[in-house]
């Protein structure tokens, strides 16, 4: 056998080699693709039916009061009962825009074929901004700070979207536990990549945060069971950090100070530039 006959074979075993491997790679791709959407179409009819159930209760309430008061004749009308009355109706109709704004947030999830959409930020701007937004939630004795040792002309390339539901997410859930005090946010660059941790001392024990976004959906009560819950909205985070390819998690020392910390990879730009 002559040397190039040699090389011929082994470039063709190279070839089938390389072929092999790299359809290897696509078939688990496309496995784990097929198994994420035949999750996700389960996932629907049960979502749906708990939708249903949900908003049935919250409604039934509120027909069934106005129907009380629209019945009752004009010289039983006490004042009392009236006011009593309506307080129900606002209650319940409170509870039933809190199940409208979960709703909303999982149609903003893409949880079943990640969907990017890069583009580069500046870092200092986009941490102002979720910042400004904060602030709208926060009790008036809560301050909202940012703290980086990154450079203020640092840039990175990432999906807004994505980041801003994350970032809201974490700290809607630092606004509802901080009675007085600062809630930081910390970002900086580590292993190639974006980490921000937001630090702030709470009055309760932080959520787990190890529940999986499709099983929590398919309990009977989700979305009553996390009306009142960060569990939904922290598992939305930890599917979205999952789906950049990270890592999220939270600590609490005491029961008192919570630490929300996420990691993933990103281009990042001038990350010490003029510092």
């Amino acid at each position: 056998m002559t040397a190039v006959t040699l090389i011929i074979v082994f470039l063709v075993v190279a070839f089938a080699i390389g072929f092999l491997l790299v359809r290897r790679h696509y078939v688990k791709l496309l496995n784990v693709a097929v198994k994420r959407a035949q999750k996700s179409e389960q996932l629907k009819s049960v979502f749906i039916d708990n939708i249903s159930r949900t908003l049935r209760s919250p409604l039934n309430a509120i027909t069934g009061f106005c129907d009380k008061i629209l019945d009752e004749k004009d010289e039983n009308m006490q004042p009392a009962m009236v006011r009593k009355t309506v307080t129900d109706i606002s209650e319940y109709s409170k509870e039933l825009l809190d199940f409208v704004l979960q709703i909303h947030e999982m149609s903003k999830f893409e949880g079943v074929t990640p969907t990017f959409t890069f583009i580069e930020v500046n870092l200092i701007e986009l941490m102002a901004s979720y910042r400004r937004e904060a602030l709208n939630y926060t009790k008036p004795d809560v301050t909202v700070r940012v703290t980086s040792d990154l450079s203020p002309h640092c840039r990175a390339i990432l999906d807004t979207n994505l980041m801003h539901q994350l970032m809201m997410h974490l700290l809607s859930n630092a606004a509802r536990q901080v009675t007085h005090g600062d809630i930081f946010i910390k970002y900086g660059c580590e292993r190639r990549g974006l980490k921000v941790s937001i630090c702030y001392t709470g009055m309760e024990q932080t959520e787990q945060t190890d529940h999986d976004i499709y099983a929590i959906l398919q309990k009977e009560d989700a979305l009553k069971d996390t009306n009142k819950s960060s569990i939904l909205g922290l598992a939305i985070c930890r599917a979205i950090v999952d789906m950049f390819g990270g890592e999220f998690f939270m600590e609490t020392e005491n029961g008192k100070k919570t630490v929300a910390s996420f990691w993933f990879p990103c281009e990042m730009k001038d990350i010490y530039k003029d510092v």
